[in-house]
């Protein structure tokens, strides 16, 4: 009995996956009195400088595990980019050693590409992380993982 509860254990340990996924993380702000969220992979840097492997010009998709997400109820407006009310997917490029787009794709085709202002943080940031804020009509986006901040601001309508 003892040595099938064993089997069982190692049989059930083994079964589970190497690295287990990275936690979600959920982003939510209320622009022009409409919801907008962005739902998104949270990875650890765990010593590691992963936005030094991101290479120029290459897609980097926001987050782990699965792909990024924007839902908006609000058409968006990030200084004369549009973005209209829907479900999108997001991505960021590094244009250059201190510059990042970040990429909105609906289903068929990429929307708008939007220029990130870089910026350093005071403490770094272990785990990737996601905000937006919200009041009345206008709005902001931050990016944060180890000392990095990006960040857009955006109008709803």
């Amino acid at each position: 009995m003892t040595k099938r509860i064993a089997l069982t254990l190692v049989l059930a340990a083994a079964a589970l996956p190497a690295h287990p996924e990275n936690p979600r993380g959920e982003a939510k702000a209320t622009v022009s009195g409409k919801a907008v969220s962005i739902d998104y992979g949270r990875p650890s840097l765990q010593g590691r400088d992963m936005l030094a492997k991101a290479e120029v010009g290459q897609a980097w998709r926001l987050g782990a595990d699965a792909s990024t997400t924007l839902k908006t109820a609000a058409d968006l407006d990030f200084g004369g980019k549009k973005v209209p009310k829907g479900d999108y997917v997001l991505t960021a490029t590094k244009v250059d050693a201190d510059s990042w787009v970040l990429n909105v794709a609906g289903k068929e085709a990429k929307v708008a590409e939007i220029p990130l202002m870089g910026g350093k943080s005071d403490a770094p940031v272990e785990m990737f992380t996601i905000e937006l804020k919200g009041e009345k009509d206008k709005g902001e986006l931050l990016l944060s993982w180890g000392t990095l901040v990006l960040k857009t601001s955006f109008t709803g309508k």
